[in-house]
């Protein structure tokens, strides 16, 4: 089988500086992608204040929205909480979802991150696919921590080569992840191959820094894009990732 898999920091639904409210448009993308796993970072689960101020707010958290009648199956972590709502990342699935959890791996209160991690079971794939959406810190020791944290838990819980897919938004402009995730785990990083360097994601007019990565473990890269530019730009402030992967024999 082919797998198509994306990786978007949504911004909240909103457009870049928070000009206008785009969450009806960033469905309507998202589909164009035809994506089988979408991990999104930034998504905005509840805020109590939107709906009064955006008539056209959907009543729905925005994963449950974006994922309407094109995945079967979504999962949601909630990190940081605030009095008004909560935001975090999410998982979009055309196939089962068979578990779910979310670690929290805040580097310091006053910025909440966590790892959603899913077992998802893909048709003609006999062992299930560990599968996590990350969004990792501002500072490059809150990253180093939670990367070290991300590494521990996928030893533990997918050893011995067990499938595996890692994307989101690293933060990680100095290309740190392939020494302290990669290489301990066996991944190969969709844009760099195990020998270059990661795409070119933000901001999404013009890319210029490298913060967005897809990794992946036990699956052959056949293609892996870059949507930037118009109409993408007029989104979020990141560029969308897509993969298109095939499992090893």
């Amino acid at each position: 089988m082919t797998l198509r898999i994306c990786s978007y920091n949504i911004h909240k639904g909103f457009s870049q500086f928070n000009r206008r409210m785009v969450v009806h448009e960033l469905r309507d993308r998202l589909r164009t992608l035809d994506s089988d796993l979408v991990f999104l970072q930034e998504v905005q689960g509840l805020h109590l204040a939107h709906p009064q101020r955006h008539s056209s707010w959907p009543a729905q958290p925005q994963h449950e929205f974006l994922a309407e009648e094109s995945w079967q199956q979504t999962a949601y972590g909630g990190n940081a909480v605030y009095d008004h709502g909560h935001h975090g990342n999410a998982i979009l699935s055309r196939h089962a979802i068979l578990s779910q959890a979310n670690q929290d791996v805040s580097a310091h209160r006053f910025e909440r991150r966590g790892l959603l991690h899913c077992e998802i079971q893909l048709p003609g794939v006999a062992a299930a696919v560990h599968c996590v959406c990350v969004h990792l810190g501002l500072t490059g020791g809150g990253r180093r921590r939670q990367m070290e944290a991300l590494a521990e838990r996928m030893e533990d819980l997918a050893p011995d080569g067990a499938p595996l897919i890692i994307a989101g938004d690293f933060n990680d402009w100095r290309n740190r992840a392939d020494r302290l995730l990669a290489d301990r785990l066996g991944l190969v990083e969709a844009f760099g191959g195990g020998i270059g360097r990661p795409a070119r994601s933000y901001p999404s007019a013009l890319p210029f820094f490298r913060l967005d990565r897809i990794y992946v473990r036990g699956f052959r890269v056949r293609r892996a894009e870059v949507h930037f530019g118009a109409p993408w730009a007029q989104i979020s402030d990141h560029a969308a990732l897509t993969a298109e992967l095939e499992p090893l024999a």
